[in-house]
């Protein structure tokens, strides 16, 4: 197929007119050794920053949940402060986050008070322990 240079002229004349002369402009006509620095430069800024964001909201799976890996602290207390019991038991995870507790003294001393017990009311540690 040949082209006729005087037709794609003529178009090329026409689309200048009616959308201006860098939409039919080359793009490497404006491009320089600078360009390409900052363009470069520019790219690797921008992985360097999504490959962070997808660390940051990295999942683990526990027992079938997804959690955000930056919930999951690696120093997480495992004895409760009111019973002196261990646990590493997960659904002990969420009182001791929360309420620094275990499941048993979150029922014991939290369910149903949780307005005191963010009002600052504490039980006696001495007392409780029998």
């Amino acid at each position: 197929m040949k082209y006729d240079l005087n037709q794609i002229a003529a178009l090329e004349k026409a689309i200048g007119d009616q959308y201006g002369q860098s939409a039919v402009m080359n793009p490497k006509s404006g491009w320089n050794e600078e360009k390409e620095k900052e363009y470069l430069q520019l790219t690797k800024q921008k992985m360097i920053s999504e490959s962070s964001n997808e660390n940051k909201y990295e999942e683990i799976d526990l027992d079938g949940i997804l959690i955000p890996k930056k919930l999951i602290n690696s120093k997480q207390k495992r004895k409760c402060e009111y019973c002196n019991q261990y646990s590493f038991n997960r659904e002990d995870d969420v009182y001791f986050s929360k309420y620094e507790t275990c499941q048993k003294c979150y029922v014991k001393f939290i369910e149903d008070r949780e307005d005191r017990w963010k009002s600052g009311w504490r039980p006696n540690k001495a007392t409780e322990q029998k």
